[in-house]
């Protein structure tokens, strides 16, 4: 039978394990939650803040993006902040030609290329160009991981250290495995609150006797505020704390989450990203070139509107414009009345890039229930919800996690001391000799 010592023993350890990571990712979610206001902050030339005039289309920015830089290609434009909008881009593919003489013409690629290859030209040197929607104008080129010793460059460290410990997939897959164990320890740290069954003898009632633990005494000692702080804030935000380690789940360990959710709801799991490809989504080859961004836009608000009559739903506004080159796809998102966050639009079409045919609606709730609930937490888990107020909660709930870990590393080392010193303190006793010993002792002798 399993006892409550294993309990308390499994409580202990995983915490410790856990206590490192949890206080690094309490302490970057308690930045993240205020991520634009930081981000204007710290990189205002990046991110100005809203300003009046008319918005620019996301096709129109597409275009402007190439024209500002020729050898890139657009993939993605969004409207990341009021203010501003990213365009992702990768270097354009030259064509294939039968002789040199079209290729030298070119600058960039020069006498390089060998007859019979397709040539490349060198990396563009940023991945993202950021635009003022308004005007078109340029704000700023950054990279993918931009240097943390500038400005424009700290809170897109903050978040690969919250979401992949700034260490890429490996950062992910730790955090996954750290998010699933939290999850189940959630369950553990509750059953510990309770109080023990001590038979029909003690007068107290069962509530009576669970109610300490959801208090804090600030009278008692160092050891005692941190135990109650501890047990307290646990239980308080159990429910809260167990959301956001399954959303975790979510980010970082999808094989784990989507079989879960397959058996407990009506789930529908997107094929993972990864690189830029859909991993196990159906590949299609291009039959001709896919269409510009500006058609492809224009195409996006048709299907939407399609969708949004058949679907009961209303369009708010534009969100994003996404190219895949794999799936030889358009992915049109906006804001509508199916979304709950705030600050993105995550209902889309997706369609055929080269011949428009429309492939599939994804809508962020209304189409399944699991689903619907994933959005829900996801959003929780990004204080996309409810406005400052939220921000402001789930700020200080990263810096409550970060404080569960310590109070907890620092019960441990306080009863870890205490168990020493009551060792040290022990008289040694004698060494047990058994009688057949003895007796070949003294016949020894």
């Amino acid at each position: 039978m399993i006892t409550r010592n294993f309990w308390v023993f499994l409580h202990r350890w995983t915490g410790l394990l856990m206590a490192g990571f949890l206080i690094v990712v309490g302490a970057t979610g308690s930045l993240l939650a205020f991520l634009p206001e930081l981000n204007h902050l710290l990189a205002p030339q990046i991110y100005p803040g809203p300003r009046e005039g008319e918005t620019l289309s996301l096709g129109a920015l597409a275009r402007r993006a190439e024209t500002l830089v020729p050898a890139g290609r657009a993939t993605q434009v969004s409207y990341v902040q009021p203010g501003t909008a990213r365009v992702s881009m990768t270097p354009r593919q030259l064509p294939l030609v039968p002789d040199y003489s079209e290729v030298l013409a070119d600058p960039v690629v020069g006498d390089e290329y060998v007859l019979g290859t397709r040539p490349e030209r060198p990396p563009l040197g940023f991945d993202h160009l950021y635009l003022d929607p308004v005007t078109g104008e340029e704000l700023g080129r950054l990279d993918k991981e931009p240097p943390i010793t500038s400005g424009p460059g700290i809170m897109p460290f903050v978040d690969r250290l919250h979401f992949r410990l700034a260490m890429g997939e490996w950062g992910g897959w730790i955090l996954g495995i750290v998010a699933v164990v939290w999850t189940i320890d959630c369950f553990n740290g509750l059953y510990l609150t309770l109080p023990i069954f001590t038979g029909k003898g003690n007068r107290k009632s069962w509530l009576a006797r669970w109610k300490p633990a959801w208090l804090v005494k600030l009278s008692g000692s160092f050891y005692r505020v941190n135990l109650d702080l501890h047990r307290a804030f646990g239980l308080w935000m159990f429910a809260v704390l167990l959301l956001f380690g399954w959303s975790s789940v979510y980010f970082n360990m999808r094989d784990v989450y989507n079989p879960v959710m397959r058996a407990i709801s009506d789930f529908d799991a997107p094929a993972p990203m990864a690189h830029g490809k859909s991993m196990g989504a159906k590949m299609h080859k291009a039959e001709k070139e896919p269409m510009s961004f500006e058609r492809a836009q224009a195409l996006g608000e048709i299907l939407m509107a399609e969708q949004a009559r058949e679907g009961d739903f209303t369009v708010e506004r534009p969100f994003r414009l996404t190219y895949q080159e794999a799936q030889n796809s358009y992915t049109y998102s906006v804001r509508s009345s199916r979304d709950i966050g705030l600050k993105f639009g995550r209902t889309s079409v997706v369609f055929d890039a080269s011949s428009g045919a429309f492939r599939s609606l994804r809508a962020p709730t209304g189409q399944h229930s699991g689903n619907t609930f994933t959005t829900w937490i996801v959003e929780m888990h990004l204080a996309n919800l409810f406005g400052l107020w939220f921000h402001i909660f789930v700020c200080v709930l990263g810096v409550g996690i970060a404080m569960l870990s310590v109070t907890g590393v620092y019960i441990w080392w306080k009863k870890r001391a205490a168990r020493v010193a009551s060792a040290a303190r022990a008289p040694a006793k004698p060494a047990a000799v058994s009688i057949p010993a003895m007796a070949f002792v003294e016949k020894s002798h």
